[in-house]
This record gives C-alpha cells, structure tokens and sequence, in this order.
C-alpha cells in the first residue's frame, strides 16, 4: 500500500510540475472562474463543447500543487467525453474525496484520478482537490457566476 500511495503523489507532483493543458483556450464557448479563498486557488475552466461532447478544455489560475495537479487530471480525462460524462466523472470523483474512509469506489472507472483517493484523509485539502471539477461543472452549465468553496453554487 505504500509503494500505491507514493506512486500517486509522484502522479500528482508531475501533474504539478508540469500541468497538462495550462493555457488559454482559443475557440472555446463556454468559460467558467472558481476560488477557494481558505488557501487562494484561482482558476478559470475553458471548454470548447460541441454538440455537447467535450471538443476541447484547458485551464489557467494559481493554486497549491492539489488544485492544480486536479485541474491537470480533470481536462485529460475529460476531453473528448460528453458533458454527461464528464458529469458523472465529477461525481465519481467527488465521492472517492469526500466519502468516509472504507467508502469503495471503482479505480477502472477513476483511472489516474485515483491518485486522489487519499486527499479525504485532509479535509482542507478536498476543497483543493474539488475546485476544478466544481468549475467544469458550472461551465457545462453555462453558469457565469464565479463559483467559491466556501459560498454560492
């Protein structure tokens, strides 16, 4: 179990390090902001979504290696499904951070995102870990409001 867990933290530190799809997306439609004012994560989600399949998505903020190793994961495994998908991808993902400890959850269906399934050992960390799907989700939705751990949607 120890070798698993430091072969998660390496997969999030190289998220990290070197985060996948960092930059502004030219050509997306829908855009969304989020913030967790407990430690300063700021993001912003971009989508490109077609015929409500995930075309294209990417990010920008600054934030704790959490948040932004989560948004890195997020986009790589979300391009390409379809918005109900990606939002059942959320909620799966959700449920493996906030769930009690025992709470099973299906590693297949997670893939990499499973380097997170120990962030519901650190509660403050959830908020990190969760921001980037919250601000998928209000993007799907279309919702411009900017979305914050602490208040609001």
């Amino acid at each position: 179990m120890s070798d698993l867990r430091e072969l998660y933290q390496e997969v999030i530190l190289d998220h990290n390090r070197r985060p996948r799809n960092f930059q502004k997306l030219d050509g997306a439609n829908r855009a969304a902001e989020g913030y967790n004012p407990l430690c300063g994560d700021q993001i912003t989600i971009y989508l490109r979504l077609e015929d409500g399949v995930v075309r294209d998505v990417s990010f920008q903020g600054s934030g704790c290696a959490i948040s932004k190793a989560s948004a890195s994961m997020m986009t790589a495994s979300v391009k390409g499904k379809t918005a109900a998908e990606a939002g059942a991808l959320f909620g799966a993902f959700h449920t493996m951070v906030t769930a009690d400890l025992g709470t099973a959850f299906d590693p297949v269906e997670l893939g990499k995102l499973a380097a997170f399934s120990g962030v519901h050992e650190f509660p403050i960390r959830v908020k990190c870990a969760t921001l980037p799907w919250h601000t998928l989700k209000a993007a799907l939705d279309g919702r411009e409001e900017t979305v914050s751990t602490e208040y609001g949607p």
